[in-house]
């Protein structure tokens, strides 16, 4: 994957279990999120979910996670990148104990108490992707304000 110029460098969080790997990347603690940009930590960030770790975020995790979307907020954009498409999602892992349905309309009601985009983005590598493009699109626009 190219990047949009020198100065785009992607930061992956030091907790992250599973990182994305990309050509300009680093590891820093981020205040929030797993991924963002060098430079724009507080700005931008991307909450990286597998199906698994989503359920388990949302059932027994949930209030950890809903202290994160909340930090997310703050953000001048923020999302949370799930690595399965919708269909997949609304059926649950074995361990769980959440209802599908329940789980999906967590998340669309914390997106919009919060502001926080959610995409399911179908598989790993297509989340990487996702992923990757969010912070490009963000280091894009903040530069160039009429999104040209």
């Amino acid at each position: 994957m190219g990047t949009p110029d020198e100065g785009f460098v992607v930061v992956v969080d030091t907790r992250e279990q599973k990182p994305y790997r990309y050509g300009r990347s680093l590891r820093g603690a981020l205040p929030a999120g797993d991924y963002s940009i060098r430079g724009l930590e507080s700005r931008v960030a991307v909450e990286r979910k597998e199906k698994a770790d989503a359920y388990g975020s949302l059932g027994r995790g949930r209030a950890r996670f809903e202290r994160e979307v909340a930090r997310l907020s703050a953000y001048d954009y923020a999302a949370v990148v799930i690595e399965a498409d919708l269909a997949d999602f609304l059926e649950a892992p074995a361990f769980s104990g959440m209802r599908p349905r329940a789980a999906v309309n967590t998340l669309v009601s914390w997106s919009v108490k919060y502001g926080v985009h959610v995409f399911f983005a179908g598989s790993r590598p297509l989340a990487r992707a996702l992923t990757y493009r969010i912070l490009e699109k963000f280091w894009k626009h903040r530069r160039e304000p009429d999104g040209s």
